[in-house]
């Protein structure tokens, strides 16, 4: 730790981030190369979190720097033994050890851990052995051993008895053995090879079947604790009748080596003793004896045969020896003893163990190559090649394994990521041993990709067109728009808004901020509207937000809520008077009724048609052109006033509709039409009014000629001109406005009065035709004329 901090040192001192970054790892590896191993010990059967060591004090290290770098203890295999406070530095067992539970087939028991740093990644390696201390008695595999000895047997003889067994180890094991007090037997003890102690009974005087045919002896095994510890055994003596002949084994010891994977009921070997007599005194059958309960549980004994078979599973990891002791008895009780031991040889059947250390659950799209994902430990307890292992990632994904040391593995990002394509993967880790026949084991990795910003909301169209019909109800929606944010949560929240140009005025629509519903704000009126566009902007929650624009076009549909308008006659005059000559015949044109309508389509389609008249045969209407024509020739017997009433309609749901009343006067000519005037109105001075409102009335007339034609002049104009920009039709404020409103040039008459006489002629005159240049032809429609004024 100090040569690390030393090279950072140098490193910042140095400005140069390359040389920190090589300094480092000549760090990292002189660090793991020649650090030593921490070792402790502490006695079995201690209360939880008991002390073992001052990890901060033994390293060197700062406290603070235990939590910087996260420290962290992580004990070999699944079952974390160990635990580590980061802010004292002490490392304590979080459970009584049992030395028994963990080493049961070791003398010493030494538990392997590794202090683990981040930031900059270190593992120190430490060791703790567990020391026995006297908590288990001697046990013998039976409470009561029976011996049958034949009343022949030489003194010296010795029989085995059965050892006890004592989990302790050491000084705490077992030390010796005691018989109870007899006059025929003592105790030999001795030690095999395998530093296990074996006691055997020795006779010392020849027994006698006849003064005691059974004898009970106590046997007591003690262990060296202190205080010491102790386990007794009844050894019963049955005296037999004699019998010369012992059986005999063809080897004093049989060596077996079979493999681990060795199927149950396949035979180990056969152990075969003979014996010279005969009846029952040579028939012999076999025990176990002096043979630990574990390998009783492992092989079967046939005790007639003496086959020995495999009764369990085998395990190299566990014991990679067994040794038994098989006892031939003949029928007279004689028996002999012989070795059996198994060497146990390894097959690849433990597959790796993955073990993870260090994992980050979500990583940001954004994160760059070689990011470090997992930090992972893979073991195999199997030896040589098949112990040996390799690692490697399933499928084709943007991870790679890196191997540090001490068979630790760190899972890195190999490409950049990209939330939007994959949310999400299932790493799937294969570690694969070496053997012959490979075994390997899976660990699954599930890494969550988190959002970021990176991508901008995207409308469904770029142009949203919507209609609504004019005169609507305030606040009323008329369709949805929808933009989409391929990002997650808040980065894909999207909010619409509309955008405002500076010096616009305030929008009709409104768009919600949170589903973007369209709402009309106000009623529309679509003869001053007919259409307009907004542009909305939808913007996404991110830091800092991504946003789009697409346009609004609101369509206003046309409602038939404007009534005809009457250009001429007008509708706040009275009833326009129309002439007509007696003479006139069947189609004769008596007057042209005209109207506009300010809505569109066909609620402004009109349509002309006679409501009511005096004389209902005279007159007819022309459907769609509005002209009021004579539907037969004029008779005498019309009467000389006739009043005619048309109605205007539209073709709107429903329809509305106004009405042009004409008054139409029937004369034969000027003299009598003024003779009919004189009879109904009292007659006149000549120098009176007459002559002054005949006067105005002609000054009038002229007005309204001149403006008439200056009018004609403009609206052709405005209509050439409308024709190429609108398409919607105005209303004119006054007849005089439309050419449609005035009678054709052909059907305007010339009327004379002479000032200051009764008998002034009023002249029905034939229709006035303009003059035309000589050789110059009349348009379409217009005759030429022999008389111009």
């Amino acid at each position: 730790g100090w040569l690390f901090w030393r090279v950072m040192a140098c490193g910042r001192r140095s400005g140069d981030n390359k040389r920190q970054v090589i300094l480092f790892i000549l760090c990292v590896c002189v660090c793991q190369s020649g650090a030593e191993t921490l070792r402790y010990s502490l006695p079995e059967e201690m209360e939880r979190d008991f002390f073992v060591a001052n990890i901060a004090k033994d390293l060197g290290v700062p406290l603070s720097q235990l939590a910087a770098r996260k420290a962290r203890v992580v004990s070999e295999g699944n079952e974390q033994l160990f635990r580590l406070n980061q802010n004292t530095g002490v490392l304590t067992a979080k459970e009584s050890l049992d030395r028994e539970e963990i080493c049961p087939q070791s003398d010493t028991c030494t538990l392997v851990f590794k202090i683990f740093f981040e930031n900059p990644l270190q593992l120190i390696r430490g060791e703790v052995e567990v020391r026995d201390v006297n908590d288990n008695s001697p046990v013998f595999p039976v409470k009561e051993m029976v011996l049958e000895i034949l009343e022949t047997t030489s003194p010296g003889s010795r029989f085995p008895l059965e050892s006890a067994q004592d989990k302790d180890v050491g000084i705490n094991g077992l030390q010796n053995y005691s018989l109870g007090p007899n006059p025929h037997f003592s105790l030999a003890i001795g030690t095999g090879k395998d530093g296990v102690k074996y006691v055997e009974l020795v006779l010392q005087r020849q027994l006698d079947r006849e003064e005691q045919g059974e004898l009970n002896l106590l046997l007591t095994a003690i262990d060296g604790g202190s205080p010491p510890r102790s386990g007794t055994a009844q050894v019963r003596i049955v005296v037999v009748d004699a019998n010369d002949n012992i059986p005999v084994f063809e080897r004093e010891t049989y060596e077996v080596r079979l493999a681990e994977n060795s199927p149950l009921e396949q035979l180990v070997v056969r152990v075969a003793a003979t014996d010279p007599d005969e009846g029952s005194n040579g028939k012999v059958r076999y025990a176990f004896t002096q043979t630990s309960e574990r390998s009783r549980q492992l092989f079967q004994l046939n005790l007639a045969t003496g086959e020995i078979r495999v009764a369990g599973n085998l395990d190299f990891e566990e014991a990679k020896t067994h040794k038994m002791v098989v006892k031939a008895t003949d029928g007279g009780g004689l028996s002999a003893h012989c070795k059996v031991q198994v060497e146990v040889l390894d097959v690849n059947d433990n597959a790796p163990e993955i073990a993870l250390t260090s994992l980050t659950a979500s990583i940001p799209e954004d994160a760059p190559p070689r990011t470090v994902v997992a930090l992972f430990s893979v073991r195999d307890r199997d030896s040589g090649d098949n112990g040996r292992t390799e690692c490697s990632i399933d499928g084709d994904l943007p991870f790679s394994l890196t191997p540090t040391f001490d068979n630790y593995y760190e899972l890195r990002t190999s490409a950049a990521l990209d939330r939007e394509r994959t949310a999400e993967y299932n790493i799937t880790i294969t570690a694969m041993d070496w053997g012959k026949t490979r075994l390997s084991s899976r660990e699954s990795i599930f890494v969550q990709i988190s959002d970021v910003n990176d991508n901008p909301p995207e409308f469904t169209q770029e142009v949203y067109t919507m209609s609504v019909t004019e005169n609507n109800s305030p606040m009323l929606r008329i369709g949805s728009m929808n933009a989409t944010d391929a990002d997650a949560g808040k980065n894909a929240r999207v909010n619409y808004a509309l955008v405002r140009g500076e010096g616009k005025e305030q929008p009709e629509v409104s768009v919600n901020a949170e589903n973007g519903d369209v709402y009309i704000l106000r009623p529309l009126d679509y003869e001053k509207v007919p259409a307009f566009e907004v542009t909305v902007r939808a913007a996404d929650g991110g830091s800092p937000p991504l946003s789009a624009q697409a346009v609004l076009r609101i369509v206003v549909r046309d409602e038939n809520d404007n009534a005809p308008v009457l250009l001429h006659p007008p509708p706040d005059s009275s009833a326009a008077g129309e002439l007509v000559p007696r003479w006139a015949p069947s189609g004769y044109l008596v007057a042209k009724v005209v109207a506009v309508d300010a809505d569109a389509g066909q609620n402004a389609w009109l349509s002309y048609e006679l409501a009511k008249a005096t004389e209902p045969g005279l007159f007819r209407v022309g459907l769609h052109s509005g002209e009021v024509r004579t539907a037969r020739a004029v008779t005498e017997k019309d009467a000389a006033r006739q009043r005619v009433l048309v109605l205007v309609r539209d073709r709107g749901q429903p329809p509305r509709s106004a009405t042009a009343a004409l008054a139409v006067a029937l004369v034969d000519g000027f003299s009598e039409a003024h003779l009919r005037v004189s009879q109904e109105a009292p007659a006149a001075d000549p120098d009176g009014p007459l002559t002054l409102y005949l006067i105005a009335s002609l000054v009038c007339v002229s007005a309204l000629f001149l403006a008439t034609a200056v009018a004609a002049v403009v609206v052709k104009v405005r209509r050439g001109r409308r024709s190429e920009t609108e398409t919607l039709p105005t209303f004119p404020t006054t007849a005089t406005e439309s050419n449609a409103g005035s009678l054709p040039r052909s059907y305007v008459y010339d009327v004379c009065f002479a000032a200051g006489t009764v008998n002034s002629e009023f002249r029905f005159l034939r229709p006035l035709f303009p003059c035309f240049p000589a050789g110059l032809p009349p348009g379409p429609g217009e005759q030429r004329s022999s008389v111009c004024s």
